[in-house]
């Protein structure tokens, strides 16, 4: 008898599963449900369609060959049967149905089966707000929400807009309405940093600063209260805590919750975030039904927390677990996520993978952290760019935690990211990471990269050998206690320094320190400062082994600086 498989849910997950099972067994009957009728689409890519970067929303749900995912291709090019417009509404475990309804003329079915996938993935968040309903506001959730925004735009009815949630949706479709339409563009955040979940405060300040420098509005620390407008008139505007702000669109992109009422209805076991709970194979708590993608809990490899993570790369490599097991194998497993992230902002690349300082903190572990800057090629090859990487690992175990990287060429952002983070599951330690073995040549890397620099710098800091700063509490510092810094970079480069700060601003360059020891101050702490940080690190040596101890490097460097408060350093 043939296997009955009914796999509600085509966007990533399902349709992965459904290909996963025909491939090891032609036999299998399966059934592929979805209340929509574009299926089969990269959800992920709808900011850039929306930007321009996909010029036509095919591309979208289209193979690498330009063939078109329907409800055909799937019938005939992989043996799937497909129903779209048709909402699975109950699931009866003991009778092993699924009741289907037909979206346009409201008949029912119960469909029989023999394995259950739920692929239901997530659900948008809609904030309570006076005025939510209007025409002109939108969440940013499938394909149909895509075209109605690119439309608006299009036709030269948006020339203000606000994007509510500083998260990737919200930071890509700011970037896309900006960028590529002009759109006057107002960003609110309710949280002090962009990308709250993926990022500490110092390397989001990078992003908030490069958006602003786009044209970007960002309002961090708000709340918006109301949205303004009518039904006859749609969006007008939004009320925040602190002012109104005129515009044509709203965008709600305030996070999204997994899609679970199908599963806890049918009685099965759901997690503290409300995602269905499921086994390494991913086996909810009926062994006859499956479930992966944006409506699942997995495990966070570092905290052990049960998370969801609603993120298309992780739904397509556990669909291809799901369809594993069942097509007969039963050995297939998804262990859990590091948490890896990766996002473009206008011409800057952000990524992280593992736990921020402070979500480290919240899991019971003692972080310490460590951030360099440093060119993503040779120093010397033309198009090298200076990127900046945060490594975090826990005092006493020395055990890497997480790493975020920031930087102007993506590609080099994310694959430093990717080796770290390859590594967390494993329990690496500091030392390991600074012997990581990575390819090396000049148009791609440094001989000593990054990666292994940002580990050196942490076991420095380990070891008491490096006494460190961040750069945001060194700002904080600077400004209202009146702090003062010693510059070993040269005459010329701490010129404007000198002029604009006086007194507070010292210049002793790296190679004159050892003769000119006598002018550094011993009875109030310095704040040592060079370009990216190294420098300064030596000096706070020879300092240290001088009796001037009062020392602070700002890590980063004057590249920090300018990244984390472009107004504070001088015009050069």
């Amino acid at each position: 008898m043939k296997t009955k498989i009914v796999i509600i849910g085509a966007v990533a997950l399902g349709p992965k599963v459904a290909c996963r099972v025909r491939r090891l067994n032609p036999e299998a009957d399966i059934t592929l449900v979805d209340r929509d009728q574009l299926i089969s689409y990269g959800g992920c890519g709808i900011p850039y369609y929306v930007g321009g970067d996909v010029s036509e929303l095919e591309g979208l749900y289209s193979t690498s060959a330009h063939v078109l995912r329907d409800a055909d291709f799937f019938k005939f090019a992989k043996g799937v049967d497909v129903r779209t417009q048709t909402e699975a509404v109950a699931i009866d475990r003991k009778a092993k149905t699924v009741a289907l309804k037909h979206l346009p003329d409201g008949s029912v079915e119960d469909l029989p089966y023999d394995k259950l996938v739920l692929a239901t993935g997530a659900l948008p968040v809609v904030p309570p707000l006076r005025g939510v309903d209007f025409e002109g506001v939108s969440v940013v959730a499938n394909l149909r929400h895509a075209e109605k925004i690119k439309q608006l735009v299009a036709t030269g009815k948006v020339s203000r807009a606000v994007v509510i949630g500083g998260g990737a949706i919200g930071i890509e479709m700011a970037e896309a309405l900006t960028d590529l339409w002009g759109v006057e563009t107002t960003l609110v955040e309710m949280q002090r940093q962009l990308l709250p979940t993926a990022l500490g405060e110092d390397m989001a300040l990078i992003l908030k600063n490069h958006m602003e420098a786009k044209e970007v509005r960002v309002m961090l620390n708000e709340r918006v209260t109301r949205i303004l407008g009518s039904p006859e008139k749609g969006v007008t505007g939004v009320l925040t805590e602190t002012e109104a702000i005129n515009c044509d669109l709203v965008i709600l992109a305030v996070g999204v919750r997994p899609n679970t009422e199908l599963a806890r209805q049918a009685g099965l076991a759901t997690g503290a975030w409300g995602g269905i709970i499921v086994d390494e194979g991913m086996r909810t708590s009926d062994p006859h039904i499956y479930a992966g993608g944006d409506c699942v809990e997995m495990t966070h490899l570092i905290s052990g927390e049960r998370i969801p993570m609603p993120l298309g790369s992780l739904a397509n490599r556990q669909g291809r677990v799901i369809g594993t097991n069942l097509a007969g194998g039963n050995k297939a497993r998804f262990k859990g996520t590091t948490g890896s992230f990766c996002v473009k902002v206008f011409e800057m690349g952000a990524a992280t993978a593992g736990l921020t300082v402070g979500q480290a903190r919240q899991a019971g572990f003692d972080p310490v952290y460590t951030v360099v800057a440093q060119a993503d090629r040779a120093h010397f090859y033309p198009t090298q760019e200076m990127m900046v990487m945060k490594l975090i690992a826990d005092r006493s175990t020395r055990r890497i935690l997480g790493v975020e990287a920031v930087g102007p060429q993506g590609d080099a952002v994310k694959s430093r990211v990717d080796a770290v983070a390859a590594l967390l599951p494993h329990q690496a330690t500091v030392e390991d990471v600074s012997n990581l073995e990575v390819a090396y040549a000049p148009p791609f890397a440094s001989a000593m990269d990054i990666v292994n620099s940002a580990a050196n710098a942490l076991e420095n800091t380990l070891e008491g050998h490096h006494r460190p700063v961040d750069v945001i509490d060194f700002l904080n510092d600077f400004k209202s206690n009146g702090a003062r810094v010693l510059d070993v970079r040269s005459n010329v480069q701490a010129r404007p320094y000198i002029e604009k700060y006086g007194e507070r601003w010292q210049n002793i360059p790296q190679e004159d320190l050892s003769k000119r020891l006598a002018e550094v101050p011993k009875d109030y702490p310095l704040y040592l400062l060079c370009g990216s940080g190294p420098r300064s690190y030596e000096a706070q040596l020879l300092l240290r082994s001088q009796g001037v101890d009062k020392t602070k490097n700002i890590q980063g460097g004057v590249m920090m600086l300018k990244s984390s408060d472009p107004a504070f350093p001088p015009a050069e």
